[in-house]
């Protein structure tokens, strides 16, 4: 499902509202980007797909998942690794997404993590949002802000960089 977000656009001097479309991704789509499967595919959806600029990435949490059986068994809680790696998987999906339909597939590498931070746990049951924003792009390496949100509430952030390769 695509949603419109309001725009204002210029046209023989007068300001005139447009509709822009944010794209979706559904974990069809992201698996043909992504190398990624479980379990340590992190991400189940992306939406508000803004060209190569932004979106949000969301993971939906189970106790069925293999880490809680060791973190911790009494006190299940998601690993800040993996929040961080669902940041990097959001934002390398969105760099091969940029490409277009016709692009092929490539490999993303995640390059660095900078100025990582964790503020809340996550259990499952909750619903993380990985919202990620484009800091820049070099060539073939793109450096991204991001945060992991649960119910609106910042529970991790880092800046992350990726290479694309291959294709």
């Amino acid at each position: 499902m695509e949603r419109g977000a309001g725009e204002v656009a210029e046209s023989e001097g007068r300001m005139e509202a447009t509709t822009r479309t944010l794209g979706t991704a559904d974990i069809q789509k992201i698996m043909a980007a992504l190398p990624h499967r479980y379990p340590f595919l992190m991400v189940d959806r992306i939406r508000d797909i803004d060209g190569d600029d932004s979106c949000v990435g969301v993971k939906n949490v189970t106790i069925n998942e293999p880490h809680f059986m060791g973190h911790f068994p009494d006190h299940p809680v998601m690993p800040g690794v993996l929040l961080i790696e669902g940041m990097a998987q959001t934002a390398g999906a969105l760099c091969v997404l940029a490409q277009g339909v016709d692009a092929k597939p490539k490999l993303v590498y995640f390059m660095t993590i900078d100025n990582a931070k964790f503020r809340n746990p996550v259990v499952p049951g909750d619903t993380v949002e990985y919202h990620v924003r484009k800091i820049r792009r070099r060539s073939n390496i793109w450096k991204f802000a991001a945060e992991a949100r649960v119910e609106g509430v910042k529970v991790a952030e880092a800046e992350v960089s990726a290479m694309l390769v291959g294709g």
